[in-house]
Protein backbone atom coordinates (compact mmCIF):
# COMPACT_ATOMS: atom_id res chain seq x y z
CA UNK A 1 0.00 0.00 0.00
CA UNK A 2 1.36 3.30 -0.99
CA UNK A 3 1.27 6.39 1.19
CA UNK A 4 -0.39 7.98 -0.71
CA UNK A 5 -3.70 5.14 -0.99
CA UNK A 6 -3.32 5.02 3.13
CA UNK A 7 -3.71 8.48 3.56
CA UNK A 8 -6.83 8.36 1.34
CA UNK A 9 -8.19 5.38 3.24
CA UNK A 10 -7.52 6.97 6.57
CA UNK A 11 -9.16 10.37 5.24
CA UNK A 12 -12.46 8.28 4.19
CA UNK A 13 -12.42 6.43 7.57
CA UNK A 14 -12.82 9.99 9.50
CA UNK A 15 -15.36 11.46 7.15
CA UNK A 16 -17.63 8.46 7.46
CA UNK A 17 -17.12 8.36 11.37
CA UNK A 18 -17.68 11.98 11.57
CA UNK A 19 -21.03 11.20 9.41
CA UNK A 20 -21.95 8.28 11.75
CA UNK A 21 -21.23 10.78 14.62
CA UNK A 22 -23.71 13.37 13.69
CA UNK A 23 -26.54 10.79 13.61
CA UNK A 24 -26.84 10.91 9.62
CA UNK A 25 -29.12 8.28 8.57
CA UNK A 26 -28.21 6.23 5.30
CA UNK A 27 -29.83 6.97 2.11
CA UNK A 28 -31.72 4.59 -0.43
CA UNK A 29 -29.40 2.86 -2.71
CA UNK A 30 -31.79 3.99 -5.85
CA UNK A 31 -31.71 7.51 -6.50
CA UNK A 32 -35.07 7.39 -7.56
CA UNK A 33 -36.69 6.02 -4.20
CA UNK A 34 -34.19 8.58 -2.16
CA UNK A 35 -35.81 11.57 -4.56
CA UNK A 36 -39.27 10.16 -3.47
CA UNK A 37 -38.22 10.11 0.04
CA UNK A 38 -36.85 13.66 0.44
CA UNK A 39 -39.95 14.92 -1.18
CA UNK A 40 -42.10 13.25 1.33
CA UNK A 41 -39.78 14.11 4.22
CA UNK A 42 -41.05 17.71 3.18
CA UNK A 43 -44.67 17.04 3.68
CA UNK A 44 -44.45 15.63 7.25
CA UNK A 45 -44.71 17.48 10.18
CA UNK A 46 -41.86 16.79 12.77
CA UNK A 47 -44.16 15.78 16.17
CA UNK A 48 -41.67 17.66 18.24
CA UNK A 49 -40.99 20.60 16.47
CA UNK A 50 -44.09 21.89 15.15
CA UNK A 51 -43.65 24.08 12.42
CA UNK A 52 -40.81 22.70 10.49
CA UNK A 53 -41.27 19.33 8.73
CA UNK A 54 -38.94 16.36 8.96
CA UNK A 55 -36.54 17.46 6.27
CA UNK A 56 -35.26 20.46 8.27
CA UNK A 57 -35.47 18.81 11.58
CA UNK A 58 -32.47 17.59 13.61
CA UNK A 59 -34.39 15.86 15.97
CA UNK A 60 -34.55 12.34 16.86
CA UNK A 61 -37.87 11.57 16.27
CA UNK A 62 -37.72 13.23 13.02
CA UNK A 63 -35.16 11.37 12.21
CA UNK A 64 -37.07 7.97 12.65
CA UNK A 65 -39.59 9.20 10.97
CA UNK A 66 -37.31 10.26 8.02
CA UNK A 67 -36.24 6.29 8.24
CA UNK A 68 -39.94 4.95 8.36
CA UNK A 69 -40.38 6.73 5.11
CA UNK A 70 -37.77 5.49 3.69
CA UNK A 71 -38.34 1.88 4.18
CA UNK A 72 -42.38 2.03 3.65
CA UNK A 73 -40.53 3.42 0.09
CA UNK A 74 -37.97 0.06 0.24
CA UNK A 75 -40.92 -2.14 0.90
CA UNK A 76 -42.65 -0.69 -2.65
CA UNK A 77 -45.15 1.53 -1.22
CA UNK A 78 -46.04 4.35 -3.21
CA UNK A 79 -46.03 8.15 -1.62
CA UNK A 80 -49.94 7.92 -0.55
CA UNK A 81 -49.53 4.60 1.08
CA UNK A 82 -46.37 5.84 3.03
CA UNK A 83 -48.60 8.66 4.34
CA UNK A 84 -51.19 6.67 4.88
CA UNK A 85 -49.42 4.83 7.05
CA UNK A 86 -47.94 7.62 9.03
CA UNK A 87 -51.74 9.20 9.15
CA UNK A 88 -53.13 5.89 10.72
CA UNK A 89 -50.15 6.21 13.40
CA UNK A 90 -49.98 9.95 13.85
CA UNK A 91 -53.15 11.35 13.01
CA UNK A 92 -53.33 14.35 10.40
CA UNK A 93 -51.35 16.03 12.76
CA UNK A 94 -48.60 14.43 11.44
CA UNK A 95 -49.14 16.61 7.43
CA UNK A 96 -47.88 19.72 7.71
CA UNK A 97 -50.90 20.22 5.07
CA UNK A 98 -53.75 18.27 6.64
CA UNK A 99 -56.87 17.60 4.60
CA UNK A 100 -59.47 20.52 5.59
CA UNK A 101 -62.16 18.69 7.64
CA UNK A 102 -64.13 19.20 10.48
CA UNK A 103 -61.59 17.19 12.63
CA UNK A 104 -59.07 19.36 11.51
CA UNK A 105 -60.53 22.76 11.16
CA UNK A 106 -58.81 24.23 14.18
CA UNK A 107 -55.24 22.79 12.74
CA UNK A 108 -55.98 25.27 9.94
CA UNK A 109 -56.97 27.97 12.15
Amino acid sequence: MTLRSFAFAMLLAVVSGYAVGQGLEPILPDPAQEARAQELHKRIRCLVCQNQSIHESNAELARDLRMVVRERIAAGDTDEQAVTYLVARYGDWVLLRPPLNTRTLLLWL
